[in-house]
């Protein structure tokens, strides 16, 4: 399973960016998809999750401003992020839960990470 993500970039405190990761590769099924990030000089969180069944959750920080949502059929996940701040600054990366094959344990797999930079 491979992750590739787009969408990051550089803007003023107050605009909007969607991220979009799109997994493809050999893939039997994928459950959770997330995005997670990393600041410098800090730990990488997870920023919103979305289960199979449309079950969502957030980081406090982002609750009300970033909107995650699936596209089963195009395998993608997105990240709409509204009202940005500059501490919102960070590289991005999408996760997913996913098997390859039926008779394959369950993995994790990680998109390359994609640069947001707000400026305030």
């Amino acid at each position: 399973v491979q992750l590739q993500a787009s969408g990051g970039g550089l803007v003023q405190a107050g605009e909007s960016l969607r991220l979009s990761c799109k997994a493809s590769g050999r893939i039997f099924r994928i459950d959770d998809m997330g995005w997670y990030r990393q600041a410098p000089g800090k730990q990488r969180e997870l920023v919103a999750k979305i289960s199979s069944t449309d079950n969502t959750n957030y980081v406090d920080s982002v609750k009300g401003r970033f909107t995650i949502s699936r596209d089963n059929a195009k395998n993608t996940v997105y990240l709409q992020m509204n009202s940005l701040k500059p501490e919102d600054t960070a590289v991005y990366y999408c996760n997913v839960q996913a098997k390859s094959a039926q008779w394959r344990a369950r993995d994790d797999y990680w998109g390359q990470g994609t640069q947001v930079t707000v400026s305030s």
